[in-house]
């Protein structure tokens, strides 16, 4: 554990990569004449000096990581980006103190989608492309992490992913390695034909570019204060809700859809909940909308169904203020910002596989109470769920719910109101986006709050995107001793 040069080594590769793009705003600038891509530049060449000096300083011998080096890794890469991802909004003309920018950067690269930032519409093409990558290369970043960290770290259940992998990712293509690039390959092709239709739906090809990353990265920043409701297009509501949900479902399964295994991705029982989960919500917040709030039945759908999908897939995208929908849409918003997406997808939250083991879990429990002598079995997938799994699920929930509460606690300390501090602990740690209320709600920015309890957010948020356990265990004395 005392050797740190693979983390360290690994790290700066990842500066350099971050440097790298932090070129193609800088292009987008001197493009249009902005001078802001000087400040690109600069911020470029200084994450690029830091990340190969780390790179070229820390070599060794070997190139395997222990477990523990894993998660060091896995957490530092994170906090380490967003802290050099911070720097060209901190120099640019936005007028953003570090923590602001930092915040910027971590609610990019968590694709929680939260901002301080206000003029959206006015800013230069490079400020907006930055935020638009970030949420890109996190959402792909998060997909990697999934399927190649978590489930050997045995991180909330996802191990159970692990258990599978015979069935799925080890025969998709033999090594981890090729099933990331192959899931790339399928995230860019997404991405493209995401901001082709954008395009085609009326978007100029900038604005469709900036959407179509984040949307697919479920992130949620866009080109405007007003989110997507600045286009006020059917179309590009409806083009948003198919491709927030592909977001939210399992890349590896996308992957097992190109090889010609199209019945993997329907039989999923994750796939299958997951959008049983989305259709009733829509159509409850549908109903409500019409029958409460006097709404077209075809407007009701599509303000629900857009606005459903971005918060369970944590996009946080917008086309209305749904905290002034009624009582009932609130707390179904509420509720939705836990439940989240599918493991192995850029959403976030809770996960739909985690409730499903609680749910079978509990099942077995009522039979057993019912016939104390009887032999049951809970399963996930036509699998069984083993016993350390549904132990894990369960610490997880109440890890969760632990930590939800003390943010909420520590942010009305800071002298926020309740609504405020409940949802923005919420939207931090399901990596949501924009949480209720007048201040931080779908029409709010981040920027009244102090700056103590912006650097609180930005911990929920990395605390939400690595699932808790990879950033709390390295809190424990005992991580680091021999």
């Amino acid at each position: 554990m005392r050797d740190l040069r693979p983390v360290l080594r690994i790290v700066g590769v990842l500066l350099t990569t971050l440097a790298l793009a932090m070129v193609i705003p800088a292009i987008a600038d001197a493009t249009v004449g902005n001078p802001d891509w000087e400040v690109f530049s600069v911020a470029a060449a200084f994450t690029l000096f830091v990340g190969g000096a780390l790179t070229l300083s820390n070599r060794s011998e070997s190139n395997r990581l222990s477990i523990r080096q894993a998660f060091v890794l896995t957490t530092v890469s994170w906090l380490v980006i967003a802290l050099f991802a911070a720097l060209p909004f901190a120099f640019s003309d936005l007028d953003l103190s570090y923590t602001d920018a930092f915040f910027e950067a971590m609610s990019g690269i968590t694709t929680t989608g939260s901002t301080v930032i206000t003029g959206l519409d006015f800013a230069p093409p490079g400020i907006l492309l930055w935020r638009a990558l970030l949420q890109w290369m996190g959402g792909v970043g998060i997909i990697v992490v999934a399927i190649a960290v978590l489930p050997i770290l045995r991180i909330g259940g996802m191990q159970i992913f692990r258990m599978e992998s015979s069935d799925t990712s080890e025969k998709v293509l033999p090594r981890v390695t090729q099933i990331a690039t192959g899931i790339a390959i399928i995230y860019l092709l997404l991405t493209l034909l995401c901001a082709a239709l954008y395009w085609a739906a009326g978007m100029t090809a900038f604005e469709a570019l900036c959407h179509a990353m984040t949307t697919i990265a479920t992130g949620g920043f866009s080109t405007s204060d007003s989110s997507i409701a600045a286009f006020d297009n059917p179309t590009v509501d409806w083009i948003s809700v198919v491709f927030m949900i592909l977001g939210g479902m399992p890349f590896v399964l996308f992957l097992q859809l190109v090889r010609g295994k199209p019945g993997l991705l329907f039989r999923d029982d994750q796939v299958r909940w997951f959008l049983a989960v989305v259709a009733a919500a829509i159509l409850m917040v549908a109903g409500w909308l019409w029958l409460e709030n006097g709404a077209e039945p075809g407007s009701a759908l599509r303000y629900a169904a857009f606005n459903v999908v971005s918060i369970i897939t944590g996009t946080g995208y917008a086309t209305d203020d749904f905290a002034s929908w009624g009582g009932f849409a609130v707390a179904t918003f509420f509720l939705l910002m836990f439940i989240g997406g599918c493991a192995g997808s850029t959403s976030c939250g809770i996960k739909i596989f985690r409730f499903q083991v609680l749910y079978a879990t509990a099942k077995i429990q009522m039979l057993r109470l019912l016939q104390p002598h009887g032999v049951f079995i809970p399963y996930y997938n036509r699998q069984p769920i083993p016993d350390t799994v549904a132990a894990s699920v369960m610490g997880f929930f109440f890890l969760f719910v632990i930590c939800f509460a003390m943010l909420a606690m520590a942010l009305g300390l800071m002298g926020l109101d309740f609504l405020t501090s409940v949802s923005g602990a919420a939207t931090a740690i399901a990596n949501v986006g924009p949480g209720l209320g007048d201040v931080i709600g779908p029409v709010g920015t981040f920027a009244p709050l102090p700056d103590a309890a912006k650097w609180l957010l930005s911990a929920g948020m990395l605390l939400g995107r690595l699932e808790l356990f990879t950033v709390l265990i390295l809190f424990v004395p005992a991580f680091w001793r021999d």
